[in-house]
């Protein structure tokens, strides 16, 4: 069983180990520099389907499909599934997964959904309550650009400050042995709201959220601050970064050489016109199962810090006026 330690983090004493992973990536994608790294890459925005949604949909299929396969196991050798998306009653991994007949968790984290799946699932399997879980999660950009913001159609401008939504699909199967990287601490988020209501500037509302999370995991666990190899926030994008880490440094955390950020790193921002760079559930999602698991097994990387970010608004909020409330979620996974 695991250890509290503090407030917000748990010591997971078994450590769970992360058996296997799996990410497919759209087009932009496949054209930004950790291309190499995803499984899978499709270049058609609808995968073969008639809708958008379909598509993602699809796409949560097809990486489940590819982490049972990597990871050697049938349906029948997962005890849960815990998914989430950024669509309406989370209708992409709803129906991307509705025929494994496996006992479902839907999830809602917006983009931290990858981060709280696996702190739900890594307490599941150090608690023994299961011996195998897979966490997965998605985004497409055209599906969320229609729910979000904008029809595509409408060709809205962008401030720099906007991000692009990632369009892919992550997932990790965690399980109780093997020789994989281990999710050693989780430290679950609180809701920060600092009065953000800028829609196209969700790296700014995100991240002091992101900031809480850090500092808190260091306090409550007690690593020193050059515990970790890499510290990764989820997608505050460029803008986000350089706010969250000057924040962090008012609050003593000093880890800017060790730190970066999903969403600055899955596109090449000047090249491929992508703002202030990527978001969405899949932004995370696919850097850790894609880039980050691979140095992580080859020792590359021996501790790394994921902290997922979310923003927990809705359009319909945004437009009564109100601010956005964001969340970020930890996961400390380490080579032992």
């Amino acid at each position: 069983m695991g250890t509290r330690l503090g407030k917000q983090t748990i010591r997971l004493d078994s450590k769970p180990v992360i058996q296997a992973w799996a990410a497919i990536a759209g087009a932009k994608e496949g054209n930004g520099p950790l291309a190499r790294y995803f499984d899978d890459i499709i270049e058609d925005e609808y995968f073969g389907e008639k809708s958008f949604e379909k598509a993602e949909s699809k796409f949560v299929r097809e990486t489940f499909a590819k982490i049972l396969n990597k990871g050697n196991v049938s349906p029948g050798d997962i005890q849960y599934i815990f998914a989430g998306d950024l669509l309406n009653q989370c209708i992409a991994v709803s129906y991307g997964i509705r025929e494994t007949e496996i006992p479902f968790f839907g999830l809602y984290g917006a983009c931290s959904t990858i981060a709280e799946a696996m702190n739900l699932g890594s307490m599941m399997v150090d608690g023994g309550f299961a011996e195998r879980v897979v966490c997965i999660t998605s985004s497409h950009f055209c599906s969320a650009e229609k729910q979000f913001r904008f029809p595509l159609e409408f060709g809205s401008q962008r401030p720099p400050t906007a991000q692009w939504t990632v369009t892919g699909s992550g997932g990790v199967m965690l399980g109780r042995a093997g020789d994989g990287p281990r999710v050693v601490h989780i430290t679950t988020g609180k809701i920060v709201d600092m009065g953000i209501t800028d829609a196209n500037d969700m790296g700014a509302a995100m991240a002091p959220a992101a900031c809480d999370t850090i500092t808190a995991h260091f306090t409550e666990t007690g690593l020193p601050q050059n515990h970790y190899d890499l510290i990764v926030t989820g997608d505050l994008g460029v803008h986000g970064k350089n706010l969250c880490a000057q924040l962090l440094e008012e609050n003593g955390v000093l880890v800017r050489e060790v730190y970066n950020d999903c969403g600055a790193m899955i596109y090449d921002t000047r090249q491929q016109q992508t703002d202030s760079g990527g978001s969405g559930c899949a932004c995370s999602a696919t850097v850790l199962a894609g880039y980050l698991l691979e140095k992580l097994s080859k020792r590359e990387l021996n501790r790394v810090l994921l902290v997922s970010t979310g923003a927990l608004h809705s359009p319909t909020a945004i437009q009564q006026g109100e601010s956005i409330p964001c969340i970020a979620h930890a996961v400390g996974i380490e080579m032992i």
